[in-house]
């Protein structure tokens, strides 16, 4: 398969240190800008800082000016402005980062991950899933992709008759594609609109050696031919909402749908009306940091 590569690029970092109270609606702006989610790391003062990645592209100037606005009117206890540290990084920085903080770990009770560059011993009958992020976002430690799995698990630990059948929009690294393979799935279609997530999870799957059961592609989403027993998306709230007819269109009567990259609160419950119209009623619902992941189930 001939993939194709944007153009080498930078990133810009932005890091902000706010207080407890607001780092939730911080991080969620964070993750509107850079379309991909923010992290929040806790400090002594009680705060949290709140870090995104944007991409260092013809719209870095909007997107900066965007926030700044945004900024003007957030204050810490003491009424000062927010800290708001940039740093740009370069694409071969980005990938020394990602070697310098991925470690194995266990993500669910059935699923482990391993960077491709460590040794990593399975526990038990736990499946492994061997890992080089490069150029895509999804390593599997950040919250929202922690949810999306646990689900995941859940989902296909579940007994079932017939084959499934699962979707994955948005595939990134490929991390939850080769999660429903490795859990139970018997046919993973993964797609991405991003050439390097295309490029970087075909490898990873390619990594694991899950060829026969995950196919991945930069396929539009109105291309695929459906149902599926599960589809999966760890995507950003406002995409999930204009996809939703679609995507509800793709699961297969009794079949699940789990959504993640939702931040609690307003877009949790937003998503949840979004979805009810459709049909859809979340059975299942999970919170980590200032997360949420859902679980629907397409009626028979």
């Amino acid at each position: 398969m001939t993939i194709s590569h944007r153009p080498r690029k930078s990133w810009l970092k932005i890091t902000i240190e706010a207080p407890m109270k607001l780092a939730e609606e911080v991080a969620g702006i964070l993750a509107s800008l850079s379309g991909t989610g923010a992290e929040t790391i806790p400090v002594p003062s009680g705060g949290e800082l709140v870090v995104a990645y944007l991409a260092d592209d013809g719209e870095i100037q909007v997107k900066r000016a965007l926030l700044e606005e945004y900024l003007q009117n957030l204050t810490d206890a003491a009424g000062q402005p927010l800290p708001v540290q940039t740093e740009r990084l370069l694409e071969e920085d980005w990938g020394q980062s990602w070697k310098t903080h991925f470690k194995p770990a266990r993500l669910t009770s059935r699923l482990a991950i391993t960077p491709s560059w460590e040794t990593y011993v399975p526990q038990g009958e736990e499946a492994v899933i061997e890992l080089d992020p490069g150029m895509a976002f999804g390593t599997g430690l950040h919250a929202s992709t922690r949810l999306a799995l646990e689900l995941i698990d859940e989902t296909l630990a579940s007994p079932r008759n017939g084959p499934i059948r699962a979707l994955d929009v948005g595939t990134g690294t490929g991390i939850l594609a080769m999660a429903c393979a490795l859990l139970g799935a018997s046919r993973v279609v993964a797609i991405d609109n991003d050439p390097d997530a295309v490029h970087a999870a075909a490898e990873n799957v390619r990594r694991n050696h899950l060829e026969s059961s995950i196919e991945v592609s930069g396929r539009d989403l109105r291309e695929v031919a459906g149902p599926f027993e599960l589809v999966v998306a760890n995507i950003i709230h406002d995409t999930l909402v204009e996809l939703a007819p679609v995507l509800r269109g793709l699961v297969a009567p009794g079949g699940a749908l789990i959504l993640a990259g939702i931040l609690q609160g307003e877009q949790e419950a937003s998503i949840i009306a979004t979805y009810r119209v459709l049909g859809l009623e979340s059975h299942r619902i999970l919170h980590r940091e200032e997360w949420t992941a859902l679980r629907f189930t397409a009626p028979f």
